[in-house]
Protein backbone atom coordinates (compact mmCIF):
# COMPACT_ATOMS: atom_id res chain seq x y z
CA UNK A 1 0.00 0.00 0.00
CA UNK A 2 1.06 3.58 -0.54
CA UNK A 3 1.27 6.65 0.62
CA UNK A 4 1.89 5.52 4.33
CA UNK A 5 3.33 9.04 5.01
CA UNK A 6 0.48 10.85 3.78
CA UNK A 7 -2.26 8.65 5.22
CA UNK A 8 -0.43 8.36 8.83
CA UNK A 9 -0.51 12.56 8.79
CA UNK A 10 -3.97 12.86 7.93
CA UNK A 11 -4.86 10.40 10.91
CA UNK A 12 -2.45 12.50 13.45
CA UNK A 13 -4.27 15.89 14.14
CA UNK A 14 -5.77 18.41 11.65
CA UNK A 15 -3.54 21.12 13.21
CA UNK A 16 -0.38 18.83 11.50
CA UNK A 17 -1.62 20.16 8.58
CA UNK A 18 -2.00 23.96 8.88
CA UNK A 19 1.52 23.55 10.14
CA UNK A 20 2.35 21.77 7.29
CA UNK A 21 0.91 24.29 4.97
CA UNK A 22 3.20 27.75 7.00
CA UNK A 23 6.51 25.28 6.93
CA UNK A 24 5.72 24.73 2.84
CA UNK A 25 5.13 28.16 2.31
CA UNK A 26 8.17 29.63 4.39
CA UNK A 27 10.57 26.52 2.33
CA UNK A 28 9.65 28.21 -0.95
CA UNK A 29 12.21 29.10 -2.62
CA UNK A 30 12.88 32.53 -4.05
CA UNK A 31 12.89 31.99 -7.41
CA UNK A 32 9.58 29.87 -7.19
CA UNK A 33 10.66 26.76 -7.41
CA UNK A 34 9.03 24.35 -4.29
CA UNK A 35 11.54 23.34 -1.66
CA UNK A 36 9.89 22.19 1.32
CA UNK A 37 12.74 20.32 3.08
CA UNK A 38 11.51 17.04 4.90
CA UNK A 39 10.14 14.45 4.01
CA UNK A 40 7.30 15.50 6.31
CA UNK A 41 7.12 18.47 5.25
CA UNK A 42 6.39 17.46 1.68
CA UNK A 43 3.95 15.12 2.54
CA UNK A 44 1.75 17.43 4.32
CA UNK A 45 2.13 20.08 1.60
CA UNK A 46 0.71 17.44 -0.86
CA UNK A 47 -1.93 16.19 1.61
CA UNK A 48 -2.79 19.66 2.14
CA UNK A 49 -2.78 20.19 -2.41
CA UNK A 50 -4.63 17.20 -2.62
CA UNK A 51 -7.72 17.96 0.14
CA UNK A 52 -7.59 21.24 -1.42
CA UNK A 53 -8.77 19.42 -4.53
CA UNK A 54 -11.27 17.50 -3.13
CA UNK A 55 -13.14 20.14 -1.43
CA UNK A 56 -14.97 22.12 -4.54
CA UNK A 57 -17.19 19.07 -5.32
CA UNK A 58 -17.80 18.19 -2.00
CA UNK A 59 -19.15 21.43 -1.43
CA UNK A 60 -21.76 20.98 -3.84
CA UNK A 61 -23.07 18.29 -1.60
CA UNK A 62 -22.95 14.06 -1.89
CA UNK A 63 -24.33 12.88 -5.46
CA UNK A 64 -23.36 10.74 -7.78
CA UNK A 65 -21.02 13.52 -9.62
CA UNK A 66 -19.57 14.95 -6.69
CA UNK A 67 -18.61 11.60 -5.42
CA UNK A 68 -16.74 10.99 -8.70
CA UNK A 69 -14.80 14.37 -9.08
CA UNK A 70 -13.51 13.81 -5.51
CA UNK A 71 -13.15 10.39 -5.07
CA UNK A 72 -9.73 10.30 -6.88
CA UNK A 73 -8.25 12.58 -4.22
CA UNK A 74 -9.65 10.88 -1.55
CA UNK A 75 -8.07 7.62 -2.93
CA UNK A 76 -4.71 9.92 -3.35
CA UNK A 77 -5.26 11.10 0.78
CA UNK A 78 -5.40 7.75 1.23
CA UNK A 79 -2.55 5.72 -0.51
CA UNK A 80 -5.16 3.33 -1.24
CA UNK A 81 -5.52 0.62 -4.40
CA UNK A 82 -9.30 1.41 -4.39
CA UNK A 83 -11.95 3.58 -2.98
CA UNK A 84 -15.46 3.65 -3.19
CA UNK A 85 -18.14 6.73 -2.08
CA UNK A 86 -21.86 5.70 -1.19
CA UNK A 87 -24.69 7.36 0.09
CA UNK A 88 -27.71 5.42 1.95
CA UNK A 89 -28.63 3.01 0.29
CA UNK A 90 -26.21 2.59 -3.44
CA UNK A 91 -22.47 3.31 -4.45
CA UNK A 92 -22.14 6.21 -5.86
CA UNK A 93 -18.38 6.06 -7.26
CA UNK A 94 -15.63 3.63 -7.29
CA UNK A 95 -11.94 4.94 -7.99
CA UNK A 96 -9.02 2.71 -8.21
CA UNK A 97 -8.24 -1.00 -9.18
CA UNK A 98 -10.62 -1.81 -11.69
CA UNK A 99 -14.13 -3.15 -10.58
CA UNK A 100 -13.41 -6.42 -8.68
CA UNK A 101 -16.05 -9.41 -8.58
CA UNK A 102 -17.24 -8.67 -4.94
CA UNK A 103 -17.55 -4.99 -5.63
CA UNK A 104 -21.51 -5.51 -6.56
CA UNK A 105 -21.75 -6.48 -2.53
CA UNK A 106 -20.04 -3.36 -1.31
CA UNK A 107 -23.46 -2.38 0.07
CA UNK A 108 -24.19 -5.21 2.36
CA UNK A 109 -20.83 -4.71 4.16
CA UNK A 110 -21.47 -0.85 4.54
CA UNK A 111 -24.80 -1.20 5.76
CA UNK A 112 -23.54 -1.75 9.57
CA UNK A 113 -20.96 1.32 9.33
CA UNK A 114 -24.41 3.52 8.21
CA UNK A 115 -26.40 1.91 10.79
CA UNK A 116 -24.04 2.49 13.77
CA UNK A 117 -24.19 5.50 14.71
CA UNK A 118 -20.88 6.75 13.09
CA UNK A 119 -18.61 3.46 14.05
CA UNK A 120 -16.40 2.41 11.43
CA UNK A 121 -16.59 -1.21 10.25
CA UNK A 122 -13.53 -3.26 8.63
CA UNK A 123 -14.30 -6.51 6.68
CA UNK A 124 -12.56 -9.16 4.69
CA UNK A 125 -13.56 -9.10 0.92
CA UNK A 126 -13.80 -12.60 0.81
CA UNK A 127 -11.02 -13.08 -2.05
CA UNK A 128 -8.98 -16.45 -1.92
CA UNK A 129 -7.04 -15.18 -4.21
CA UNK A 130 -3.32 -14.09 -1.88
CA UNK A 131 -2.47 -11.77 -4.60
CA UNK A 132 -5.90 -9.88 -4.78
CA UNK A 133 -5.32 -6.47 -3.74
CA UNK A 134 -8.81 -6.04 -2.02
CA UNK A 135 -8.80 -8.46 0.33
CA UNK A 136 -9.32 -6.10 3.20
CA UNK A 137 -11.77 -3.18 3.09
CA UNK A 138 -12.74 -0.38 5.83
CA UNK A 139 -15.91 1.99 5.43
CA UNK A 140 -16.22 5.20 7.73
CA UNK A 141 -19.23 6.66 7.76
CA UNK A 142 -19.83 10.31 6.64
CA UNK A 143 -22.28 12.49 8.85
CA UNK A 144 -23.24 15.74 8.84
CA UNK A 145 -25.88 17.37 10.76
CA UNK A 146 -26.23 14.54 12.70
CA UNK A 147 -27.24 12.46 9.77
CA UNK A 148 -25.36 9.66 8.51
CA UNK A 149 -24.99 9.98 4.84
CA UNK A 150 -23.01 7.82 3.08
CA UNK A 151 -20.09 6.05 3.78
CA UNK A 152 -16.22 6.60 2.46
CA UNK A 153 -14.84 2.88 1.96
CA UNK A 154 -10.87 2.06 1.45
CA UNK A 155 -9.65 -0.99 -0.27
CA UNK A 156 -6.18 -3.11 0.66
CA UNK A 157 -4.74 -6.03 -0.28
CA UNK A 158 -4.01 -6.92 4.35
CA UNK A 159 -5.52 -5.31 7.22
CA UNK A 160 -3.93 -1.92 8.22
CA UNK A 161 -4.32 -0.01 11.68
CA UNK A 162 -2.80 3.11 9.95
CA UNK A 163 -5.53 2.60 6.73
CA UNK A 164 -8.60 2.40 9.29
CA UNK A 165 -7.34 5.27 11.40
CA UNK A 166 -6.71 7.32 8.20
CA UNK A 167 -10.24 6.63 6.80
CA UNK A 168 -11.87 7.71 9.71
CA UNK A 169 -10.08 11.35 9.49
CA UNK A 170 -11.24 11.40 5.68
CA UNK A 171 -14.91 10.77 6.20
CA UNK A 172 -14.65 13.38 9.02
CA UNK A 173 -13.03 15.55 6.64
CA UNK A 174 -15.62 14.90 4.21
CA UNK A 175 -18.65 15.22 6.58
CA UNK A 176 -17.04 18.91 7.58
CA UNK A 177 -17.45 19.59 3.76
CA UNK A 178 -21.01 18.48 3.11
CA UNK A 179 -21.81 20.29 6.64
CA UNK A 180 -20.60 23.48 4.67
CA UNK A 181 -22.44 22.63 2.10
CA UNK A 182 -25.67 22.46 3.81
CA UNK A 183 -24.81 25.72 5.85
CA UNK A 184 -24.42 27.27 1.69
CA UNK A 185 -27.43 25.58 0.90
CA UNK A 186 -29.39 27.27 4.02
CA UNK A 187 -27.63 30.66 3.53
CA UNK A 188 -29.23 30.76 0.29
CA UNK A 189 -32.92 29.78 1.52
CA UNK A 190 -32.84 32.16 4.00
CA UNK A 191 -31.63 35.00 1.72
CA UNK A 192 -34.47 33.75 -0.47
CA UNK A 193 -36.81 33.69 1.90
CA UNK A 194 -35.87 37.19 3.14
CA UNK A 195 -36.03 38.90 -0.20
CA UNK A 196 -39.45 37.07 -0.54
CA UNK A 197 -40.55 39.00 2.60
CA UNK A 198 -38.99 42.41 1.28
CA UNK A 199 -40.74 42.43 -1.94
CA UNK A 200 -44.14 41.59 -0.20
CA UNK A 201 -43.41 45.12 1.55
CA UNK A 202 -43.07 47.08 -1.35
CA UNK A 203 -46.06 49.24 -0.97
CA UNK A 204 -49.32 48.45 -2.43
CA UNK A 205 -49.93 51.96 -2.27
CA UNK A 206 -46.89 53.03 -3.83
CA UNK A 207 -47.97 50.91 -6.81
CA UNK A 208 -51.75 52.26 -7.13
CA UNK A 209 -50.60 55.77 -6.88
CA UNK A 210 -47.43 55.13 -9.57
CA UNK A 211 -50.76 53.65 -11.59
CA UNK A 212 -52.70 56.71 -11.10
CA UNK A 213 -50.07 59.24 -11.31
CA UNK A 214 -49.60 57.73 -14.71
CA UNK A 215 -53.31 57.67 -15.80
CA UNK A 216 -53.51 61.26 -15.03
CA UNK A 217 -51.19 61.95 -17.56
CA UNK A 218 -52.53 59.31 -20.52
CA UNK A 219 -54.39 62.61 -21.78
CA UNK A 220 -52.50 65.97 -20.89
CA UNK A 221 -49.19 64.55 -21.65
CA UNK A 222 -49.30 61.01 -23.41
CA UNK A 223 -45.05 60.73 -23.73
CA UNK A 224 -44.60 61.41 -20.35
CA UNK A 225 -47.30 58.62 -19.30
CA UNK A 226 -45.72 56.23 -21.88
CA UNK A 227 -42.03 56.83 -20.37
CA UNK A 228 -43.70 56.69 -16.52
CA UNK A 229 -45.33 53.27 -17.86
CA UNK A 230 -41.53 51.83 -19.45
CA UNK A 231 -40.00 53.15 -15.54
CA UNK A 232 -43.17 51.21 -13.87
CA UNK A 233 -42.24 48.24 -15.69
CA UNK A 234 -38.49 48.01 -15.61
CA UNK A 235 -38.25 48.85 -12.02
CA UNK A 236 -41.24 45.96 -11.06
CA UNK A 237 -38.80 43.87 -13.62
CA UNK A 238 -35.99 44.40 -11.33
CA UNK A 239 -37.84 44.37 -8.30
CA UNK A 240 -39.61 41.07 -8.71
CA UNK A 241 -36.35 39.30 -11.02
CA UNK A 242 -36.43 35.54 -10.07
CA UNK A 243 -32.22 34.92 -10.19
CA UNK A 244 -30.02 36.40 -8.24
CA UNK A 245 -28.73 37.09 -4.43
CA UNK A 246 -26.85 39.52 -5.75
CA UNK A 247 -26.47 42.95 -8.45
CA UNK A 248 -24.28 45.78 -8.48
CA UNK A 249 -24.44 49.27 -6.81
CA UNK A 250 -25.18 50.58 -10.71
CA UNK A 251 -27.94 48.29 -11.36
CA UNK A 252 -29.65 49.55 -7.81
CA UNK A 253 -29.26 52.70 -8.36
CA UNK A 254 -30.72 52.13 -11.49
CA UNK A 255 -33.75 50.87 -10.27
CA UNK A 256 -33.94 53.51 -7.37
CA UNK A 257 -33.43 56.44 -10.41
CA UNK A 258 -36.66 54.74 -11.79
CA UNK A 259 -38.59 54.57 -8.20
CA UNK A 260 -37.82 58.25 -7.87
CA UNK A 261 -39.37 59.05 -11.06
CA UNK A 262 -42.74 57.36 -10.43
CA UNK A 263 -42.37 59.05 -6.59
CA UNK A 264 -41.89 62.67 -8.59
CA UNK A 265 -44.87 62.17 -11.21
CA UNK A 266 -47.05 62.17 -8.22
CA UNK A 267 -45.13 64.65 -5.67
CA UNK A 268 -43.75 66.94 -8.11
CA UNK A 269 -41.46 69.95 -6.95
CA UNK A 270 -41.75 69.06 -3.61
CA UNK A 271 -39.31 66.31 -3.51
CA UNK A 272 -35.76 66.82 -4.40
CA UNK A 273 -33.44 64.45 -4.96
CA UNK A 274 -29.48 64.73 -4.58
CA UNK A 275 -27.11 62.53 -6.06
CA UNK A 276 -23.20 62.07 -6.21
CA UNK A 277 -21.99 59.45 -6.98
CA UNK A 278 -18.31 58.19 -7.64
CA UNK A 279 -18.49 56.34 -10.85
CA UNK A 280 -15.37 54.00 -9.74
CA UNK A 281 -17.66 52.35 -7.30
CA UNK A 282 -20.33 51.83 -9.36
CA UNK A 283 -19.45 47.98 -10.54
CA UNK A 284 -19.27 46.88 -6.82
CA UNK A 285 -21.39 43.72 -5.78
CA UNK A 286 -24.16 44.09 -2.67
CA UNK A 287 -27.21 42.22 -1.97
CA UNK A 288 -30.15 42.65 -4.28
CA UNK A 289 -33.13 44.67 -3.23
CA UNK A 290 -30.37 46.21 -0.49
CA UNK A 291 -30.59 50.34 -1.17
CA UNK A 292 -34.04 50.68 -2.92
CA UNK A 293 -36.11 49.51 0.64
CA UNK A 294 -33.85 52.11 2.28
CA UNK A 295 -34.61 55.37 -0.34
CA UNK A 296 -38.47 54.43 -0.04
CA UNK A 297 -38.67 54.76 3.89
CA UNK A 298 -36.46 58.16 3.21
CA UNK A 299 -39.82 58.86 0.79
CA UNK A 300 -42.57 57.55 3.07
CA UNK A 301 -41.03 59.73 6.56
CA UNK A 302 -39.32 62.38 4.05
CA UNK A 303 -42.14 63.18 1.83
CA UNK A 304 -45.55 61.42 2.64
CA UNK A 305 -47.58 63.82 5.12
CA UNK A 306 -44.83 66.37 4.88
CA UNK A 307 -46.60 70.18 4.04
CA UNK A 308 -43.09 71.17 3.07
CA UNK A 309 -40.78 70.21 0.69
CA UNK A 310 -38.54 67.46 1.85
CA UNK A 311 -34.96 66.44 0.24
CA UNK A 312 -32.97 62.90 0.17
CA UNK A 313 -29.26 62.78 -0.64
CA UNK A 314 -27.93 59.97 -1.90
CA UNK A 315 -24.35 59.57 -2.34
CA UNK A 316 -21.84 56.55 -3.57
CA UNK A 317 -17.70 57.31 -2.58
CA UNK A 318 -14.53 55.47 -2.59
CA UNK A 319 -13.15 54.42 0.51
CA UNK A 320 -10.48 52.95 -0.21
CA UNK A 321 -11.40 48.98 0.42
CA UNK A 322 -14.90 49.70 0.83
CA UNK A 323 -17.34 51.71 -0.94
CA UNK A 324 -19.61 53.97 1.16
CA UNK A 325 -23.41 54.47 0.61
CA UNK A 326 -25.22 57.63 2.81
CA UNK A 327 -28.82 57.79 2.50
CA UNK A 328 -30.10 60.65 4.01
CA UNK A 329 -34.04 62.25 4.71
CA UNK A 330 -34.78 65.48 6.46
CA UNK A 331 -38.04 64.00 7.35
CA UNK A 332 -39.96 63.01 10.60
CA UNK A 333 -37.23 61.25 11.83
CA UNK A 334 -37.90 58.14 14.80
CA UNK A 335 -36.87 57.53 17.95
CA UNK A 336 -33.50 55.49 19.01
CA UNK A 337 -35.24 52.86 21.23
CA UNK A 338 -38.00 52.48 18.46
CA UNK A 339 -35.36 52.06 16.21
CA UNK A 340 -33.63 49.36 18.08
CA UNK A 341 -37.01 47.67 18.59
CA UNK A 342 -37.32 47.56 14.65
CA UNK A 343 -33.06 46.30 13.60
CA UNK A 344 -34.49 43.36 16.71
CA UNK A 345 -37.23 42.46 14.07
CA UNK A 346 -39.85 43.50 16.68
CA UNK A 347 -41.13 46.90 15.21
CA UNK A 348 -43.71 47.27 13.12
CA UNK A 349 -43.21 48.28 8.93
CA UNK A 350 -44.82 51.54 9.38
CA UNK A 351 -41.29 52.68 11.27
CA UNK A 352 -39.14 50.96 9.02
CA UNK A 353 -39.30 49.71 5.48
CA UNK A 354 -36.95 47.28 5.25
CA UNK A 355 -34.86 48.22 7.70
CA UNK A 356 -34.21 44.91 9.82
CA UNK A 357 -34.05 42.71 6.27
CA UNK A 358 -31.56 44.56 5.07
CA UNK A 359 -29.53 45.26 8.13
CA UNK A 360 -29.55 41.00 8.65
CA UNK A 361 -28.80 40.17 4.88
CA UNK A 362 -26.02 42.62 5.02
CA UNK A 363 -24.76 41.18 8.40
CA UNK A 364 -25.12 37.57 7.03
CA UNK A 365 -22.93 38.59 3.78
CA UNK A 366 -19.96 41.31 4.57
CA UNK A 367 -20.36 40.02 8.68
CA UNK A 368 -21.70 41.70 11.39
CA UNK A 369 -18.83 44.81 10.79
CA UNK A 370 -21.33 45.99 7.89
CA UNK A 371 -24.55 46.23 9.67
CA UNK A 372 -26.65 49.95 8.81
CA UNK A 373 -25.49 52.65 10.76
CA UNK A 374 -28.12 55.12 11.48
CA UNK A 375 -28.44 58.05 12.91
CA UNK A 376 -32.18 59.71 14.02
CA UNK A 377 -33.86 61.66 16.14
CA UNK A 378 -37.63 62.68 16.41
CA UNK A 379 -37.95 65.53 13.56
CA UNK A 380 -34.48 65.54 13.02
CA UNK A 381 -34.76 63.33 9.94
CA UNK A 382 -32.54 60.13 9.49
CA UNK A 383 -29.23 59.54 7.57
CA UNK A 384 -28.22 55.68 6.78
CA UNK A 385 -24.52 54.92 6.27
CA UNK A 386 -23.64 51.62 4.50
CA UNK A 387 -19.83 50.35 4.14
CA UNK A 388 -19.70 47.43 1.42
CA UNK A 389 -16.41 45.48 0.24
CA UNK A 390 -15.02 46.03 -2.99
CA UNK A 391 -14.26 42.08 -2.88
CA UNK A 392 -15.91 39.40 -0.85
CA UNK A 393 -15.31 35.51 -1.47
CA UNK A 394 -18.62 34.50 -2.99
CA UNK A 395 -19.83 37.33 -3.57
CA UNK A 396 -20.71 38.05 -7.09
CA UNK A 397 -23.17 38.71 -9.66
CA UNK A 398 -24.41 35.58 -11.45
Amino acid sequence: MTGTVTATLLALCPALLVAGFLIGRRSAHPTGRSDVGTPVERATFETLHTASLAAPALRAGLTQDTARKSARHLRTLLGTDALAVTNRSTVLTWDGTAEHPHTPHVMPHVTPALAGGGRSVAFDCGCDDLDCPLRWAVAAPVVADGRVLGAVVAYAPRESAVLARATDEVARWVSVQLELAELDRSRTRLIEAEIKALRAQISPHFIFNSLAAIASFVRTDPERARELLLEFADFTRYSFRRHGEFTTLADELHSIDQYLALVRARFGDRLSVTLQIAPEVLPVTLPFLCLQPLVENAVKHGLEGAVTNSRIMIGATDAGAEAEVVIEDDGVGMDPDELRAILRGEGGASHGIGLSNVDERLRQVFGDAYGLVIETGVGAGTKITIRIPKYRAGVHVP
